[in-house]
């Protein structure tokens, strides 16, 4: 039996997810959560096999919350689902220690089959994204802005993209207000922009930010 937690801040995306599992054997959906500080709670309460994690929970760094879920429960698999389908989300989601991404246009085949790969210990990617990021390096139009970007300056630029302000970041990254600005600070020095609304618009033209 899979233990299952899905974590998404849609309920409808929940119920739906739920349902669908309901229908096998092998999966049972023990805890469900619409934000990072509840999904943290019930994941060390119930201890699941897998954590089903929407990147882009409101206010909350994807790649963060799956840092902080697998802390101290290393067998712990994370199988992240986005809205996004190419670089740097795949990437720096599996830096973080996902498992698994899929995009939210997975179809329910591979939904389950990279379910049960994570489950056993194995890694997936979905089959379209795996697709981009081969021809993004065999022509090297996977190239973007933000490869030189560390994993913490991805997390901040991605919340900051959404609209977050300062203290927000701070929070939902659980670091001060001043090493959030610090960082801030080296994302516009190695994007070569002058503020928030430049490095914004930049994000936003690679996707980075909407809102989901």
């Amino acid at each position: 039996m899979i233990r299952v937690m899905i974590v998404d801040d849609h309920e409808l995306v929940r119920l739906g997810l739920r349902q669908i599992f309901s229908e096998y054997h092998d999966i049972e959906v023990v805890a469900e959560a619409g934000d990072g500080k509840t999904a943290v709670r019930l994941c060390r309460e119930v201890q699941p096999d897998v954590v089903i994690l929407d990147v882009s929970l409101s206010g909350q760094s994807g790649f963060e919350l799956t840092r902080r879920l697998k802390l101290g429960q290393s067998s712990l698999r994370v199988l992240a689902m986005s809205i996004y389908d190419s670089s740097p989300y795949p990437e720096r989601m599996m830096e973080a220690g996902a498992s698994g991404y899929l995009t939210k246009a997975c179809s329910l085949s591979e939904l389950l089959d990279a379910l049960r790969t994570v489950a056993r210990g194995g890694r997936h990617i979905g089959s379209a994204i795996a697709q981009k990021m081969v021809l993004g390096n065999l022509d090297g139009s996977g190239t973007t802005p933000f490869d030189s970007l560390s994993s913490r300056e991805m997390e901040v630029l991605v919340l900051l993209s959404e609209g977050n302000r300062l203290a927000e970041i701070a929070d939902a990254m659980h670091l001060s207000p001043k090493t959030v600005a610090t960082y801030k600070y080296r994302i516009f020095d190695k994007l070569d922009t002058r503020n928030d609304v430049e490095a914004t618009r930049l994000a936003m033209r690679y996707g980075i930010g909407v809102p989901a």
